[in-house]
């Protein structure tokens, strides 16, 4: 579809004619011969000679020449374009950052899928986590592990290979052997923002308690509130383990109710699906899709074909000479 950027450069086409009708004729003082017998010239040819100018005959031609090259001009002013079929992208109106706790505690076996063999808790993580990912079409992810310290081991992402193939390159303890939850939430505070949406989401997954932040996780959840931060809280362990081993269920819970979000149990990887499987429902994918259509400049089109169109113009004239008449 063609278009214009500029319409108000057609306003201008008849500027031409404004100025063919109200302009006096351009007059110059060219050189001239006296002769002697100029009455007998005059009475030889029968032309009554008047005062005037000597005007230069247009040839049909030459006006639609001049005429076609200021229309093609006054369409190159108004800056022409060729708009494509509309393509319609959709852009996330949510960003996820999920935080995995690395602890060593997450090296223990005992979670156990149907009829197998148990499996640590960080490959029954991945697993799931992993498919929570993949389901994930329209949001931007990003992903935390944290130990002793938090890192961002993906920042917002729209590729979900990407950030599967991170997930599954982590490693027990990459982070230290020690818990940080409230480190993870203040890293995750500190990432969104450079969130532009009013949707931010964090999925926490620990296996611990808190034992090496340098907040609480408590005032950190109360941090991630006033910036519009929901926390989810997932807990898997053994809540009845001594130490660091020991998961927090009471903590997650608070942290979850103070930044306005939701807590859960998982005590073996069916759990754990069903609680993905959950957040699933209770958090369905926002998008909103944004349409466009591609444009291509074609200013170049009208401006050359003026230039030839002078050029042939020229030539033409310069073959055919011109004849004068008296005014």
């Amino acid at each position: 579809m063609l278009e214009f950027d500029h319409l108000w450069a057609f306003l201008i086409a008849p500027l031409p004619l404004l100025v063919w009708w109200l302009a006096p004729p351009r007059r110059e003082t060219t050189s001239a011969i006296r002769v002697p017998f100029f009455d007998t010239v005059v009475d030889a040819t029968g032309i009554t000679p008047r005062k005037g100018s000597a005007i230069l005959r247009r040839r049909a031609v030459q006006m639609i020449a001049a005429s076609t090259t200021w229309l093609l001009l006054v369409i190159a002013l108004a800056g022409p374009q060729w708009a494509g079929e509309p393509i319609e992208r959709t852009e996330t109106a949510r960003d996820l950052i999920l935080a995995v706790d690395l602890s060593q505690s997450m090296d223990q076996r005992d979670f156990a899928p149907q009829g197998a063999d148990p499996i640590s808790r960080v490959d029954a993580v991945k697993q799931v986590v992993g498919d929570f990912i993949d389901r994930r079409e329209g949001d931007r992810i990003g992903l935390i592990v944290f130990g002793t310290r938090a890192y961002i081991q993906a920042p917002f992402t729209r590729d979900l290979t990407t950030a599967r193939a991170l997930l599954d390159a982590t490693e027990v303890a990459m982070a230290g052997p020690h818990t940080a939850i409230g480190d993870a939430i203040g890293l995750a505070i500190q990432t969104f923002e450079a969130s532009e949406v009013e949707e931010r989401l964090l999925v926490l997954l620990t296996d611990g308690a808190d034992t090496n932040s340098r907040m609480t996780p408590l005032n950190a959840a109360d941090i991630a509130a006033q910036n519009g931060v929901k926390i989810i809280a997932i807990g898997v362990g053994d809540p009845n383990a001594a130490g660091e081993n020991r998961v927090d269920y009471d903590a997650l819970r608070q942290i979850a109710d103070k930044a306005d979000g939701l807590f859960f149990q998982a005590d073996d990887i069916d759990g754990l699906e069903a609680v993905y499987a959950e957040i699933d429902s209770l958090e369905p994918q926002i998008v909103k899709t944004v349409s466009y259509r591609p444009r291509q400049s074609l200013i170049h089109v009208p401006l050359m074909a003026a230039f030839v169109l002078v050029f042939v113009t020229l030539a033409g004239l310069t073959l055919w000479p011109r004849r004068k008449v008296a005014a």
